[in-house]
């Protein structure tokens, strides 16, 4: 795989796919952008765990917290790596040692180890790198552009909003958030 660009598709397929996110490196400081996008996706209805050894035990958020991703009790579908690139080759030999395996394992931004990702994908799973799950979700679900920032996605089309809670707008299954072909 090309891990210099992902096609949109690949990524919304990732993020509408996926319920249980695993971030490696996750933080209970509020200023943290570890702790943003903990936040961030929770709020959007991923069952997030947080993997930090200095927080084992406790929950942030609403989210427990675990040393390492062999104590999970449960399986999980990705693994975000909020480390930096040398100690993703460890944390990536970690995860390929889950049963079952993470169907993906991301690396947030300026995160890339092109040795583990070969390794991953070598037993089907996806590999995402340099990208960032929060600023991804929020590009193509439109609510990026709440701040100003362009998301590349022009439509006069009403975008999709959520449920109750807080205001917020969804990755529309299988195409953009607002209907609108590419």
């Amino acid at each position: 795989m090309n891990h210099d660009s992902y096609p949109d598709d690949l990524i919304r397929g990732i993020l509408n796919g996926v319920k249980t996110i695993a971030l490696v490196g996750a933080s209970s400081n509020e200023v943290r952008p570890s702790y943003f996008v903990l936040k961030y996706l929770s709020q959007r209805g991923y069952r997030m765990i947080g993997v930090n050894p200095g927080l084992a035990g406790q929950e942030v958020l609403g989210c427990p917290f675990y040393a390492k991703l062999s104590d999970i009790p449960e399986p999980v579908e990705m693994v975000e790596i909020f480390r930096n690139s040398e100690a993703a080759s460890g944390i990536v030999d970690e995860a390929l040692a889950l049963d079952p395996l993470p169907r993906v394992i991301w690396m947030q931004l300026t995160v890339r180890n092109d040795e583990a990702a070969a390794r991953a994908e070598a037993r089907g799973v996806t590999v995402i790198m340099n990208r960032c799950p929060k600023i991804e979700y929020g590009r193509l679900s439109g609510e990026i552009g709440w701040t100003g920032v362009n998301s590349r996605i022009i439509s006069s089309k009403r975008q999709i909003m959520s449920g109750k809670g807080i205001q917020k707008r969804t990755l529309a299954p299988g195409g953009n958030p607002f209907g609108a072909k590419k």
